[in-house]
């Protein structure tokens, strides 16, 4: 009966949470369609839009972008939540020291994220359009381009970048979960580094000083990735030997 009533207990909680977050999602998508516009205004003004015509070549052109939009701000807002609901949910099962510890995977989470989204935006998305509006100019193409396209190009840019700007966090993460250690990660380093080449060379155009400027960052990211994994590796070994005593 304890059983049971823990199980329901659970889900229960599980499900508050969960409303929680769908709640602060609506919230925020809401308010990523009042801001919509200005923000559309924003990404107009910038360098990289200055001498793009944004074309529409459907009637729901428009619609979708400020859905698009409306939506990459809503989870821009409810990420910090969703990550704060979801500790609060596994709390309970922790100690105070990993309760903690645990909570620090918030904020990191989202600074990592959003400088992931801000070098992709700022630095690589221009080098890509330059590269990319270079290419159509030099086969004597007419540029012609639609809001639409603008903007998926962007996103299928910025989030990938984003997500992978996480990696710390997960590395971290998996280490206090004793999926892996620093030692595997050092042992894997070229195998690491090979796939991390492949990633940046499939995430930026085909060039030499775009594809640099992506596989950079994601070596420092590893190494910072290694190193947060020795921190974190010491200070669960140094939390046994405090309660094996």
């Amino acid at each position: 009966m304890d059983k049971q009533e823990t199980v329901v207990e659970h889900l229960a909680e599980l499900r508050k949470r969960l409303i929680i977050i769908v709640v602060a999602f609506a919230i925020s998508l809401g308010i990523g369609f009042a801001t919509a516009e200005r923000t559309l205004q924003f990404i107009k003004m910038q360098p990289t839009a200055a001498h793009v015509e944004w074309n529409v070549f459907a009637y729901t052109d428009g619609i979708m972008i400020y859905l698009k939009c409306a939506l990459l701000l809503a989870l821009l807002i409810t990420l910090p939540i969703a990550l704060y609901q979801i500790w609060q949910f596994v709390k309970p099962g922790l100690s105070q020291q990993e309760a903690k510890g645990t909570f620090f995977f918030i904020p990191a989470s989202c600074l990592l994220f959003a400088a992931g989204v801000s070098f992709s935006y700022f630095i690589l998305f221009p080098l890509m359009l330059n590269f990319m509006s270079g290419i159509n100019q030099s086969i004597g193409a007419t540029e012609t381009y639609g809001m639409s396209q603008y903007f998926t190009f962007m996103f299928n840019l910025i989030i990938p970048v984003g997500i992978v700007f996480e990696m710390p966090v997960v590395i971290m993460f998996l280490t206090k979960l004793g999926i892996v250690t620093p030692f595997t990660l050092r042992k894997m380093r070229k195998v690491a580094y090979f796939v991390l080449v492949v990633v940046g060379v499939l995430i930026s155009p085909p060039d030499f000083i775009s594809d640099i400027l992506i596989i950079i960052p994601l070596f420092i990211l590893f190494e910072i990735s290694i190193f947060v994994s020795s921190w974190t590796y010491r200070r669960k070994l140094k939390h046994y030997e405090e309660l094996a005593k």
